[in-house]
């Protein structure tokens, strides 16, 4: 009998700004933003990877640096544009309109013209969650295995995790805005909206999006 796709994700579930592993383990992401580190100056480029050595020195946990390229999705922004057509008036406008949304859309036809997306994927293990002492009884965690009997982390268990991967969010966004970047946590919606476009690419290149419940955007 066929398994269905989730079965081979490792994610059970998304809340409150949190991956949570099958395997018991959370993640936060973090978006990054970039900088044009050659149109700085020699001692500003000293600068910055100055303080970039400094942050990574002062890590005493993995976290995991993701670049995301994708064609560039303007969707959004043409269907803009063919409503202002459609409710222009003026008939000069209108046609002026239609002539900009036209040459939009040809002007990304081509493979050409990427969008580059920067993130750091945060993580909070199961060992440190639960202690050495109590990995021999959530075995089947590790490995993503399901049982009736799973033991899942409880709301009190799950706060504590959560506070603990925000103050080591918060220590890495301190340490990359000293490197002049700009950092955003990334919320349930944008999350479930990343990962759902890292397996469909293709849809999400061409703007389409995954309905998200109305419970989960919060």
């Amino acid at each position: 009998m066929d398994q269905p796709t989730q079965e081979f994700l490792e994610i059970q579930n998304i809340r409150e700004g949190v991956v949570i592993l099958k395997n018991g383990g959370i993640r936060g992401v973090l978006m990054v933003s970039s900088l044009n580190f050659a149109l700085k100056s020699t001692e500003e480029q000293s600068s910055i990877v100055f303080a970039f050595q400094s942050f990574l020195n002062s890590l005493d946990f993995s976290c995991q640096i993701v670049v995301q390229s994708r064609r560039i999705n303007i969707t959004p922004y043409l269907d803009t544009l063919k409503n202002l057509e459609d409710n222009q008036s003026n008939e000069l406008l209108r046609a002026q309109t239609a002539s900009y949304r036209e040459f939009i859309k040809e002007l990304v036809q081509g493979d050409s013209i990427m969008t580059k997306s920067f993130y750091v994927v945060v993580p909070y293990t199961l060992t440190e969650i639960l202690g050495v002492g109590a990995i021999s009884k959530q075995s089947n965690l590790l490995f993503g295995k399901k049982t009736a009997g799973e033991q899942q982390l409880s709301d009190e268990e799950f706060e504590k995790c959560k506070n603990q991967l925000w103050q080591r969010m918060e220590f890495l966004a301190m340490g990359l805005k000293r490197c002049g970047l700009e950092i955003i946590p990334l919320t349930t919606p944008e999350l479930i909206e990343l990962y759902w476009s890292l397996h469909h690419p293709s849809e999400a290149e061409n703007g389409y999006s995954p309905e998200i419940l109305p419970e989960l955007l919060k």
